[in-house]
């Protein structure tokens, strides 16, 4: 089993905590200076932009990119509901009309004579910010985000998988070079964040994630287990986008360390 191990790591049991959360684009902040949250208070909300769908009217109703005007049923900017008729000639003597729908719900984005283009654009979606720690707001940051302090235990690790999460932390080993038995862990580690001593292999990651598990920090992870667990070779990347089912935070490296 190779392993590697990075010294220098921060572990205190008291530090004040500043922690900055901020959206993505620039949108509305749900607290105010000096309020106490909780670290699942959602702080800050935007909304992204929707995917954009081209769609070939000219070559739908069968006309030149000039005539697409002519026959639209709808405006730019206009919201639509997929199945709903944007097009429509008129056909001779009002039989044999070409009818056109939208493939989506959203809105006109943007209509092009001389491509004979429509650019349609998927609903808006909603993205909301976590404080995921307790405390006070003691900045606001106007339409981006907030900062957050709280005093607290900080464990820093040295390599990490899946998002950021919460959850009471449970302690399942007496040491730290235990290696923990997956039979530990039971219906009373749902929505923790579990303390596993030395390494955790698959099949307890496994377990774990059936239970409903928040977290695990673990000593070590076998890299092969690694691989299994997400499915491709990760190699050298920033982590912390993983959609595994639970966050793993791992303190000292890879192998039994």
């Amino acid at each position: 089993m190779a392993q590697a191990y990075s010294p220098g790591l921060t572990v205190t049991e008291n530090i004040v905590l500043r922690k900055e959360r901020i959206l993505p684009l620039k949108g509305k902040v749900l607290v105010k200076k000096g309020d106490k949250v909780k670290a699942e208070d959602y702080v800050a909300e935007t909304l992204l932009p929707g995917k954009v769908v081209p769609f070939n009217l000219a070559n739908k109703l069968g006309v030149t990119p000039n005539l697409v005007k002519q026959y639209l049923t709808i405006s730019e900017g206009q919201k639509i509901k997929k199945g709903q008729i944007i097009a429509q000639t008129k056909g001779i003597f009002g039989m044999f009309k070409t009818t056109v729908k939208s493939p989506i719900e959203g809105e006109v984005e943007n209509i092009s004579t001389i491509t004979g283009q429509l650019l349609l654009r998927e609903p808006r979606i909603p993205v909301q910010v976590k404080a995921f720690i307790d405390g006070i707001v003691v900045d606001v940051i106007e339409e981006e985000g907030v900062i957050i302090e709280n005093k607290s235990a900080y464990i820093q690790g040295i390599f990490g998988v899946g998002g950021e999460t919460t959850g009471e932390i449970k302690i399942l080993v007496s040491s730290p070079d235990e290696v923990i038995d997956k039979s530990k862990i039971d219906e009373s580690c749902k929505g923790k964040v579990i303390v596993c001593g030395s390494i955790v292999d698959f099949d307890t990651i496994s377990k774990a994630k059936q239970i409903g598990v928040h977290g695990i920090i673990t000593g070590g992870i076998d890299d092969r287990d690694l691989k299994r667990l997400l499915g491709y070779d990760l190699g050298v990347a920033i982590t912390g986008h993983e959609d595994i089912g639970l966050t793993i935070v791992v303190t000292e490296g890879f192998g039994k360390i």
